[in-house]
């Protein structure tokens, strides 16, 4: 209880953050990404002048040319044009908005491939002139700061998340799940025994910053399934070996996130056959690999999920410990997830709702 009672003490008077503070940028020539728009902005009091049209691709994957000149600078340009680049703090993406970055793969600090969203997170220093370089993860100067508000110019950085999961009805269940959220459930822990130690110590971690009444851990080899009133959801998903099943059967609360070491998990936002299942035999991949997908914890009732669109590589992927504490004590979604992400223009992607909180404890 000492730990989570410093780590309450730590946190701000943190101000809630309002529709007045969001960019939702829309793919005009994707009629899903249109329709999300149009039911999330007036659910969130967002102005008409922080929409943003673009006219691009569907397709999931794009080049770097193709996310600079269709993507990158048109959110620039409806930034400056609105005079927003102080005053927004999240860019939420829709469903039909390129999904990830083509590019030249590598190491953490050689590789081109990233998430647009990750990207995206950039354009705010990118504005004033500074230049990254295209290889390799950015660290993300929010990463960790959780006794400290997000706001500019303290993080030159956006929080970027997107609206989006299996089909448009999904994405609006989402949505309306997080309205709905309450400070209230279970945070379910489930290492394995089989992996890497480092990542089960990030979610013992976990456990540890959170009231030990509202937390299910297991490090045995079993995995947690059919769990009930489940608020938070950290695992290693089917990089666990004993995990077999596609769905977890679990009862999630409005308000629900997941996060798990899973390199691949958001490499697609299409939808696989309701039988499938992921594992070894090529036969039954999906999206090009045998890993499971992230938009399966929404279907399944989540109302936010994280994942990553190429290999991240453990170091990359987003940390346990700093999320579900940071959920539990009240801070929005975008200020949760990216609070645990190493790196930006990466791999990550955050799928939800960008202003959804559950409140205080």
């Amino acid at each position: 209880m000492v730990p989570l009672l410093f780590l309450l003490a730590l946190v701000p008077g943190l101000r809630a953050q309002t529709g007045d503070h969001v960019l939702l940028v829309v793919n005009r020539n994707d009629p899903d990404s249109r329709a999300i728009a149009d039911y999330y902005r007036p659910r969130r009091s967002i102005p008409v002048g922080n929409v943003c049209y673009l006219a691009t691709t569907s397709d999931e994957e794009i080049s770097w040319q193709i996310y600079v000149e269709q993507i990158e600078r048109p959110v620039g340009a409806c930034l400056r044009k609105a005079g927003l680049q102080e005053k927004v703090l999240y860019i939420v993406t829709t469903m039909g908005v390129p999904l990830k970055v083509d590019g030249s793969g590598g190491s953490l600090f050689t590789s081109e491939h990233c998430s647009v969203d990750s990207e995206l997170a950039l354009l705010y220093s990118k504005l004033r002139g500074v230049q990254f370089p295209r290889g390799g993860g950015i660290p993300n100067p929010f990463f960790m700061k959780r006794d400290e508000e997000f706001r500019h110019p303290r993080f030159p950085i956006y929080l970027v998340t997107r609206l989006a999961a299996w089909d448009l009805a999904d994405v609006k269940a989402m949505i309306d799940r997080a309205l709905a959220a309450r400070n209230r459930g279970k945070f379910v822990i489930d290492l394995s025994s089989a992996s890497d130690e480092g990542g089960n110590t990030w979610l013992r971690t976990a456990a540890i910053l959170l009231p030990a009444d509202r937390v299910v851990m297991d490090e045995t080899p079993r995995v947690l399934y059919d769990q009930k009133d489940v608020i938070g959801y950290a695992s290693w998903g089917s990089n666990d070996a004993n995990r077999k099943k596609r769905w977890l059967n679990f009862q999630w609360l409005p308000g629900a996130i997941a996060t798990e070491f899973v390199s691949t998990n958001a490499r697609t936002l299409k939808r696989p056959p309701d039988d499938w299942v992921f594992g070894p035999d090529k036969q039954n991949w999906f999206g090009g690999y045998n890993q499971n997908l992230s938009a399966d914890y929404l279907h399944e009732g989540a109302t936010g999920s994280s994942g990553n669109v190429y290999e991240p590589y453990l170091q990359g992927c987003a940390r346990p410990e700093y999320l579900l504490p940071a959920w539990f004590q009240g801070r929005n979604l975008a200020d949760s997830y990216y609070l645990s992400l190493p790196y930006l223009s990466w791999q990550g992607i955050v799928l939800g709702d960008p202003l959804c909180s559950l409140g205080k404890p």
